[in-house]
């Protein structure tokens, strides 16, 4: 029995944990997101607001206008 042959470094099958695998991805495509300028994010912020607050005086109107009607319909 001569030369025995070399063996070749068998390639390690890593498997990956679910978890990190969901964190690597994570990370992978926050890196792609295109974060808005500090302007951008102040301006639509206020837009949200505005549209909260007239949503919520409207829905308010309509929630006192119902209540008359059935205290009217109800007496």
């Amino acid at each position: 029995m001569g030369r025995e042959a070399r063996r070749q470094p068998v390639e390690r099958v890593q498997r990956d944990n679910a978890l990190v695998r969901y964190f690597r991805e994570t990370r992978a495509e926050l890196r792609k997101v295109v974060w808005p300028s500090r302007q951008e994010a102040t301006r639509l912020s206020l837009i949200v607001v505005s549209v909260l607050v007239a949503m919520s005086a409207f829905l308010g109107a309509v929630d006192y206008l119902f209540a008359q009607l059935i205290g009217l319909v109800v007496r």
